[in-house]
């Protein structure tokens, strides 16, 4: 029998967490439905799913604004959906984590990562729920050692319940889109992929950028949409780089957009392990990036003298003049990132995790 998961995410906004499940559910198959709750009603990645396999969104229930209401409104719609396994997603579902106990299902638990406010330090209330909430029957799944080792110690979870799944992406369909040649202009372009956030700080992105255009003819191109859009193209035009900074807003074939980069860059202040420097390793690309979440242990080593420390706009500027500098170099380090994805992070490791998981 067809075996049934439910989800609950507090947004299934388009997000790393999001593409991430989906990629999963995905490589997972036909052995298994599933039931997506997103909780603000936000169903934007809901078009990486496999249209073939069989998924239902579902209105989370109304419970009024009272913590025993909403519990039992939770479990209600757990025992009613009767899953094999009850997936919830990061802090804003925690209430369904702890409604799913004793609802005569799974539990798994998956924390993706934090926003700027919770990324250096924990709040004590929400470690002390989490403490609480997913002891005993629950199992934690988390991308980062990092994330690990804060489940560990500040959240006091037991190592036997929290397991480190990697985020896994198609290496090949990066690699393979990244063969288009890019017809040659003379400008060497800088490039990112990201929901434009807060953390994001491509703000800092775009004033590193600026040190570069002042030496050499080149553009910046920064793939994706978000909140802070129209802040950014008015940052960039009051540093004088309207004409060198493209936003092309979201893009559904992302895969192509790396074959246009010669420098992949990230400049948030808070990640785990960025879905977007993985897809960069496997387009063959030399990557610049803060020293956030997991990205050290992600690159290959001839990588790693361009990992530089967050909110450091000269040390992200010299990172990218240095290898602008020099197309070698770019080369050589791409191809080991490449060489890197393949072996550590194909989308079949994360799969098969996951999986094993849900048995």
């Amino acid at each position: 029998m067809t075996r049934h998961l439910l989800h609950v995410f507090p947004s299934f906004e388009v997000g790393g967490a999001q593409v991430r499940t989906a990629t999963w559910i995905n490589g997972l198959g036909a052995e298994y439905r599933h039931t997506i709750v997103s909780l603000d009603g936000d169903t934007g990645a809901r078009d990486r799913l496999d249209p073939d396999l069989e998924v239902t969104f579902a209105t989370a229930p109304d419970a009024g604004g009272h913590l025993p209401g909403r519990l039992l409104a939770c479990r209600r719609f757990i025992c009613a959906a009767a899953p094999h396994a009850l997936i919830t997603n990061n802090w804003g579902s925690i209430e369904w984590a702890l409604a799913g106990h004793g609802a005569g299902c799974q539990l798994l638990h998956v924390e993706s990562g934090f926003g700027s406010e919770e990324a250096e330090r924990d709040f004590p209330r929400r470690a002390l729920a989490r403490r609480f909430v997913l002891a005993g029957s629950t199992r934690v799944v988390v991308p980062s050692r990092r994330l690990l080792d804060r489940a560990l110690d500040s959240w006091g979870l037991a190592a036997g319940r929290v397991m480190l799944v990697p985020d896994g992406i198609d290496c090949a369909l990066f690699a393979r889109a990244a063969r288009v040649p890019r017809p040659p202009d003379g400008r060497l372009v800088v490039g990112t992929v990201a929901v434009l956030r807060e953390e994001k700080r491509l703000d800092l992105l775009i004033d590193a950028f600026a040190v570069l255009r002042g030496t050499m003819p080149a553009s910046l191109v920064i793939v994706g949409d978000g909140p802070e859009r129209e802040a950014l193209v008015r940052h960039a035009a009051r540093v004088g780089l309207s004409a060198d900074v493209e936003f092309t807003g979201f893009r559904r074939d992302v895969e192509h957009c790396y074959a246009g980069f010669d420098i992949f860059a990230l400049s948030s202040e808070t990640e785990q392990m960025p879905n977007s420097v993985l897809q960069a390793m496997a387009a063959g690309l030399p990557v610049v990036t803060t020293a956030v979440g997991d990205v050290a242990r992600m690159v290959a080593e001839d990588n790693l003298p361009f990992v530089v420390p967050p909110r450091d706009v000269a040390a992200l500027a010299a990172a990218i003049g240095q290898l602008a500098r020099e197309p070698e170099r770019r080369a050589a380090i791409g191809a080991a990132n490449r060489r890197r994805a393949f072996a550590a992070f194909d989308v079949r490791r994360m799969v098969e995790a996951y999986r094993h998981l849900l048995l």
